[in-house]
């Protein structure tokens, strides 16, 4: 979704972020990220600093139909961004992209990104931030509040319900972090070289 702009100190100039959001399906622990880009290096690194902070890894992932998660989006068949994939592999996860037109494929994380705009993003809308970083320091903080606050209806926070029903489901974390790669197709030349 659409996040703050980040004011760039020495010109003045206005850049606008995205805020990257993942949600766990049975907690709704949740993870938010600005980035400054829909890139392919923005996507693995946002998607490599949730599995950490989470501290584990999910069995399946359902993103978006975003180019840098999915080359060629199908009912039945869609095409992973080959770096994406060998990310997903790194960490054990399976990809399952949200099917094109079918909102339901991702209700949870759809819900995280309103949550996450009302509950981060309108209370840090009137403070002015110089860098990415800067922002994500004060979207962690809200974080911890938002994951550790007591749901009404349900009597537990999303970090008890990760705790006893998401963590013990989820994958460990291997040993070192996944480093990002670029994929590329070469064309044999007319010589055969």
């Amino acid at each position: 979704g659409k996040g703050l702009p980040v004011i760039d100190i020495l010109t003045g100039t206005k850049i606008e972020t995205q805020l990257f959001v993942g949600v766990w399906g049975a907690s709704n622990k949740t993870y938010a990220e600005a980035v400054t880009g829909q890139d392919l290096p923005s996507w693995i690194k946002v998607n490599v600093n949730m599995v950490e902070y989470f501290g584990c890894s999910p069995k399946a992932i359902v993103p978006d139909n975003l180019k840098a998660a999915v080359m060629k989006a199908c009912w039945y068949e869609p095409e992973i961004n080959p770096t994406y994939q060998e990310y997903a592999e790194h960490y054990g996860i399976t990809i399952f992209p949200a099917r094109p037109g079918k909102p339901k494929d991702k209700a949870p994380v759809e819900n995280g990104v309103r949550l996450a705009k009302r509950w981060i993003l309108a209370r840090l809308r009137n403070r002015v931030f110089h860098s990415c970083a800067e922002m994500n320091a004060a979207i962690w903080e809200l974080l911890k509040d938002l994951n550790g606050r007591v749901m009404k209806k349900i009597g537990k926070s999303r970090q008890e319900l990760f705790e006893s029903l998401d963590r013990p489901n989820a994958l460990p974390l291997p040993e070192d972090r996944y480093e990002y790669a670029v994929w590329k197709k070469a064309k044999v030349g007319f010589n055969y070289h």
